[in-house]
């Protein structure tokens, strides 16, 4: 997909939430990617490119901020018109599901938005710069990172849920994208918990100034 440069930037440097999932901003220095709305310090713009989905982020070696939380970003698709198919085949993807399991394949998903599975691919690589298989192996990850920072489900069941076929494969995709085990974010979260529990019980209730992210890697967005 060919973004408008000059467009990213503006809404980079605006932290324009009207742009939140449009596309990403990618850090070389760090290897990290982030939406355009993080509240981190943005880096040095020569340091710094735009890709137009997670997905391609990731593909280009980049692994997703801790801070801004790349998985919560609203999907976003920057156009409408004769290609809403491609926007209306990732919303199945991602929201329902539809590459997860046995039956998921991309012929069948073609199908469904009245294409063929070639040409579903073209378009898919044209406007988010990766496949239909690579976007649904990044909604996986996204949904097992939800779960896994916001319940308390065990791992197995996260796994199912975020349409794994099994925790072994599960746990090696989320290694891959989040250079770290999955039991080991889980751990992250609950000991910054702890943390801001003992604060508070020696502050008070009231803890001003306060700014810890769910991860404790404020650092890792920058």
């Amino acid at each position: 997909m060919s973004l408008d440069i000059t467009l990213c930037e503006a809404a980079w440097m605006a932290r324009d939430p009207a742009y939140d999932g449009a596309f990403f901003v990618c850090v070389r220095t760090t290897g990290i990617y982030c939406r355009c709305v993080c509240p981190v310090k943005p880096p040095l713009r020569r340091n710094v490119e735009f890709l137009p989905s997670a997905t391609a982020a990731e593909l280009a070696g980049y692994r997703p901020c801790l801070r801004c939380r790349p998985e919560t970003a609203p999907f976003c698709p920057a156009w409408k018109g004769t290609l809403a198919i491609v926007e209306k085949a990732a919303r199945l993807i991602k929201d329902e599901g539809a590459l997860d399991g046995d039956g998921g394949n991309v012929e069948a998903l073609a199908a469904r938005v009245g294409v063929g599975g070639r040409h579903l691919t073209r378009l898919f690589r044209r406007h988010l710069g990766a496949s239909p298989i690579e976007v649904a192996k990044t909604a996986r990850v996204q949904r097992a990172k939800r779960l896994i920072t916001d319940t308390d489900l065990p791992m197995t069941d996260i796994a199912l849920q975020a349409g794994f076929g099994s925790l072994r494969r599960f746990n090696a995709v989320f290694r891959e994208v989040y250079k770290r085990p999955p039991g080991e974010m889980r751990r992250g979260r609950q000991g910054n918990l702890n943390a801001v529990r003992q604060l508070g019980a020696h502050r008070g209730p009231a803890i001003d100034g306060l700014a810890v992210d769910d991860e404790g890697a404020v650092a890792d967005g920058v």
